[in-house]
């Protein structure tokens, strides 16, 4: 296998657009003429391939034939936040398959693959000697989550409305699929908690986060 660049004279993949139902989602393009395959790459959109080809070992072979008897490139979204799909014009020369790098990006495609919900709990045990109640937080992840994506917000006489609404504390490890319970941790009586986002735009688009 060869990669080559794009030229005015080579052929190259334009046109391409995509359907979705719930999880599954269907990709079309228009081939060039003379092109009875492609390649193609499904990454995160941070994994760049406007410049240089994936490893072939992440590249699927799919031809014409396959994109006719289904109406498109058919697959599956088992990703969470956006996947990128890049799609390769395959030429045979002197029996050498190449590969065609285009770098005007007409042959890429952004898919938002959906949200994993984050469900939490905020439980409180007020000591009647003390000046201090305990809080515990539970988490319910539908996905693995780092420990970077969400934050915990105290502010006194009132639960926060955001972020900057309160102290902000920042959690010690990542969360695991399913349930996680931490550990107690006091705050004054009248203290309240509250989960947010530590980047809202950013962690939104990956992330639903839901309090119980």
């Amino acid at each position: 296998m060869r990669v080559i660049d794009a030229t005015s004279s080579t052929p190259v993949i334009r046109d391409m657009t995509h359907s979705l139902d719930e999880d599954r989602v269907c990709l079309r393009w228009r081939w060039p003429e003379g092109v009875q395959a492609v390649y193609i790459h499904k990454g995160p959109v941070s994994d760049s391939t406007a410049d240089r080809m994936p490893d072939e070992a992440d590249l699927k072979l799919y031809t014409r034939e396959e994109y006719k008897a289904s109406g498109g490139y058919r697959d599956r979204l088992e990703e969470i936040g956006q996947v990128q799909y890049t799609v390769y014009a395959g030429l045979m020369e002197e029996d050498e398959l190449e590969l065609v790098l285009q770098q005007d990006g007409r042959n890429r495609l952004t898919v938002n693959a959906g949200r994993a919900r984050i469900f939490y709990t905020i439980s409180q045990k007020n000591n009647l000697f003390r000046k201090y109640k305990s809080i515990q937080i539970q988490v319910m992840a539908e996905a693995a989550v780092a420990k970077d994506v969400l934050c915990y917000v105290k502010k006194q006489g009132g639960y926060p409305a955001n972020k900057e609404d309160g102290t902000v504390y920042h959690f010690l490890h990542d969360f695991a699929p399913g349930k996680n319970t931490l550990p107690v941790i006091e705050v004054g009586k009248n203290d309240y908690v509250r989960l947010f986002f530590t980047d809202g735009r950013k962690y939104g688009q990956f992330y639903e986060l839901i309090a119980q």
